[in-house]
């Protein structure tokens, strides 16, 4: 049995139903199973508003004074970031703030996502997933 500590940070998280949701409840369980303390610091951890085009998405109203107060106070041994969105932006800053070592994995395209919403190109928001990855450890 391991007493290490998982840190998953997500923008993703119950009551929404996707597929990043139900990903992370079975990785969650897995590693509960197998004697890991997982720790999700997702939007129930902060006031959020609903996404301007989808209001069934709830957007964190996170500070990065609190995301990082978390992280510290977790001190987790493994610190992993699903989501590109604020809460995974943020945390992505304290973590190279404090030289804390991150991995990241990509679960959605969300270019095109995001294309079908506003006029955005793609090759800006592909640049903009390549910076929010390009800083990790290890990308999933």
């Amino acid at each position: 049995m391991s007493n290490l500590t998982i840190l998953i940070v997500t923008d993703a998280w119950h009551p929404q139903v996707n597929g990043v949701v139900t990903t992370l409840t079975k990785t969650s369980e897995v590693l509960e199973k197998r004697g890991y303390k997982v720790k999700v610091i997702s939007p129930d951890d902060f006031r959020t508003i609903p996404c301007p085009t989808y209001p069934e998405i709830r957007l964190s109203c996170v500070t990065p004074g609190k995301i990082r107060a978390l992280l510290l106070r977790t001190n987790p041994d493994a610190v992993h970031i699903v989501t590109e969105g604020p809460l995974g932006w943020t945390a992505r800053s304290a973590c190279l703030k404090e030289n804390i070592p991150f991995t990241t994995s990509y679960h959605t395209r969300f270019p095109e996502y995001i294309r079908l919403r506003l006029p955005v190109p793609l090759s800006w928001s592909y640049a903009v997933v390549r910076r929010f990855h390009h800083a990790a450890a290890g990308t999933m």
